[in-house]
Formats: structure tokens, C-alpha cells, sequence
């Protein structure tokens, strides 16, 4: 397992960012810490190594950028993962057959598609349930609920659930929280802070920030559990190489700034897409028309630049997709670049259509994932695309 450096918590979340979780290397006083790129570790005699034997248990890459994110979430322990999915499913590994996990129904494609086609097949089970209404959680828990998983923000439709209210349901019963902070990161909201159990991220996004990796990180206080985890780690391996651990290290070290650039363009495009469309069909935390705003200004500390547009037709939608040209089409989000989405295709392609249309993923919404461009040029680009339509 790796902690947390203490000394950092006092900093903010900048500093942090820079320096929390590592330091200058020791053998040559390089700045940034090496890329340990080995798959195994020489020992010094039978049953004596420098803390380290095999790769798929512990490298000081990736212990760097665990503890750094580790701090950034105000946790004392993180562990990186080869991708988003491979956290969340290491995680789901920490229960068994006949335990039972209540979801928001609004998450992730791959989240839904992970533990609907794959997890339940191995004993788990699963209920879907709107988590913006407490009661709905409340009424979704059984004797046999060991976990309660929400993402807020929601992908795509930017649902927010209220951490705190949450968490304090599922410790009542005795259930872990688990909150994918992956579109607020740690920069505007800290699920741990809240009540949380463990924040996740997918790192390919906003915590890399450069759209040049895969990975995800989980992190948590409790320090069984983190044994759990650790023992998770080094028997299933869905672990990070160096160099992507190295990219996201990297990553970290703007992710303050990088953040304030994205909140600040993404709230003038909302209120742009607000004015143009209607505030109703426009999805977005940030605007005092969103439905909770107030919740989401009270858990978190900006809105980042994830932004969902309903076009009303695919037709409409598609017309727009082909029209952009500083937005690129593309899957993924949180990098540097600004990129547009068709959900009902791409991200929750693999969501049955009658459940997307249940929860209003429609043929016609579009997602937007804000860089950090010149918010003047990002405008001009979608002027011109709306034009007409």
C-alpha cells in the first residue's frame, strides 16, 4: 500500500499537485521522479530486499504518482490501475458471490456494462437506482448490500448526488461508499472529505489531463481496507506501467491550473448553449438553472467543463458532430484538447436502448468536453456549427 506523504495535507491543492508524494531522487537529484522501467528487483540476500521484488507488486513510479493523488484527494492511501475500468473492477473484487451493490443508474456506460454483463455472472447482484433521492437509496438496501456506488457528476447527464447524504445511508447499514469523482477530480470536489469510503478516477482524463495514456486510482483512508486492496493489486495485476504512471505524475503537477481554465470555459460555453437552446436542454451543474445546482455548489468547489446538449433528432445531432471543427469527435474526455461525443453511440453504445431512453441518453444528445482553448475560439467554433440548425 502507499500512503500519503502527512506533511503535505497543510499545502493547497496547486502545491500539492507539484510536490505532494514525492521528491527529488536521491542518486542524482533529478526533479521529476525516475521511470523505473523493471520488471523485477535484485535482492540483497534470501528474504532481504530493498522493498521491492516484482514489478506487478510495487514499483517507486508508480508509488510516486499513488502518493500524490493519494494527497491531492486528502487520503492516506492510493492505488494506481491500468485503466478506469481495471480500478473499478479490482474493486468489485473486494466482495463476493451473493453480495449485493446498489449503483446509480446514470453512470458510466462502461460501469453498467461491467457489472450487468460481467460482474452478476460471477454471484454479485446489483440495483439501479436514481441517486439524486436519498429515499431511493435508502429503499434499495438489503441485509446483503455491502456497497453503494455513485458518480457524480453523471456521464452524460450531469445528475449530482449528495455525497454526505449518501455516505451516512450506507454506513448506517454497514455498506462501503464507493464515488467515481472522475469528471469533478480532486481539484473541485473530494468524496472523502464528504464520507466517502474511496474516490476513484479514471487518470486517462482529467488527472492526465494530455489524452497520451490509460489509467485509473483508487483512494482511500481506512487502513484494513487497504490491505484488501493492496493483496487486490498484486494477485489480479491490473496494474500501470511505468511510463503511463510517469505521464499521469506528470499530469498532476497542472491539474490546478488546468482545471480553472476548463471550469471558466465550460461556464461560458453552458451559458452560451443556455441562451442558444433553452436551459432545458442543456446539462450542466454549473448553471442556476440546472435543477441542483445549489447541491453541487455546496460539495464542490468549481464545475469543470463537461457539458451535455440535447439536439432533440440524431439528425440534428449529427449535423452539429460534423460541423465543429476546433471540437474533435472523439471518445474520452479531460484533455487539453476540447472533443464532442454522441453518448447513445459511443459512450453508452453498449446500454440497451430502451434503458438509455429511460434515462434520457437520447439519440439526440451530444456531450462536450471543454479544453482549455481560447474560450473566444471554442465559442466562434460553435456558433458557426449551430448555425442553421
Amino acid at each position: 500500500m502507499t500512503r500519503a506523504f502527512d506533511e503535505d495535507s497543510a499545502f493547497g491543492m496547486a502545491t500539492r499537485g507539484i510536490h505532494a508524494g514525492q521528491r527529488p531522487d536521491a542518486a542524482t537529484g533529478a526533479i521529476m521522479p525516475p521511470i523505473v522501467q523493471t520488471s523485477t528487483y535484485v535482492q540483497q540476500g534470501l528474504g532481504i530486499n530493498k522493498g521491492y521484488e516484482y514489478a506487478r507488486g510495487r514499483n517507486p513510479t508508480r508509488e510516486a504518482l499513488e502518493r500524490n493523488v493519494a494527497a491531492l484527494e486528502g487520503g492516506r492511501h492510493g492505488f494506481a490501475f491500468s485503466s478506469g475500468m481495471g480500478c473499478l473492477t479490482s474493486l468489485t473484487m473486494l466482495f463476493r458471490a451473493g453480495d449485493h451493490i446498489v449503483c446509480g443508474e446514470n453512470v458510466y456506460g462502461g460501469t453498467y456494462r461491467f457489472f450487468d454483463k460481467i460482474a452478476k455472472n460471477f454471484g454479485l447482484e446489483f440495483s439501479f437506482v436514481d441517486t439524486r433521492d436519498p429515499h431511493l437509496i435508502e429503499d434499495a438496501m438489503t441485509a446483503r448490500t455491502v456497497a453503494l456506488l455513485v458518480e457524480t457528476p453523471t456521464n452524460p447527464l450531469m445528475r449530482i448526488t449528495d455525497i454526505e447524504a449518501a455516505s451516512g445511508i450506507a454506513r448506517r447499514r454497514g455498506a462501503l461508499t464507493i464515488v467515481d469523482n472522475t469528471f469533478a477530480s480532486p481539484v473541485f470536489q473530494n468524496p472523502l472529505a464528504l464520507g466517502a469510503d474511496i474516490a476513484y478516477h479514471s487518470t486517462t482524463k482529467y488527472i492526465n489531463g494530455h489524452s497520451d495514456m490509460l489509467g485509473g486510482i483508487a483512494v482511500l483512508n481506512d487502513d484494513d481496507l487497504a490491505v484488501r486492496l493492496q493483496f487486490i493489486v498484486n494477485a489480479a495485476g491490473a496494474i500501470p506501467g511505468p511510463m503511463d504512471s510517469w505521464l499521469a505524475l506528470r499530469g498532476t503537477k497542472t491539474l490546478a491550473l488546468r482545471m480553472r481554465q476548463h471550469d471558466s470555459n465550460g461556464r461560458a460555453i453552458a451559458a452560451w448553449l443556455e441562451q442558444r437552446v433553452g436551459s432545458d436542454r442543456v446539462f450542466y451543474a454549473g448553471l442556476a438553472s440546472h435543477p441542483q445546482h445549489a447541491l453541487a455548489a455546496r460539495q464542490m468547489s468549481g464545475f469543470g467543463g463537461m457539458i451535455s446538449v440535447e439536439m432533440q433528432t440524431r439528425e440534428k445531432a449529427a449535423a452539429l458532430l460534423g460541423r465543429v471543427k476546433l471540437f474533435s469527435l472523439a471518445e474520452s474526455l479531460g484533455g487539453v484538447e476540447s472533443l464532442i461525443s454522441h453518448p447513445a453511440s459511443m459512450t453508452h453504445a453498449s446500454v440497451e436502448p430502451a434503458r438509455r431512453a429511460q434515462l434520457g441518453v437520447t439519440d439526440g444528445l451530444v456531450r462536450l468536453s471543454v479544453g482549455v482553448e481560447d474560450a473566444e475560439d471554442l465559442l466562434a467554433d460553435l456558433d458557426q456549427a449551430f448555425a442553421g440548425l
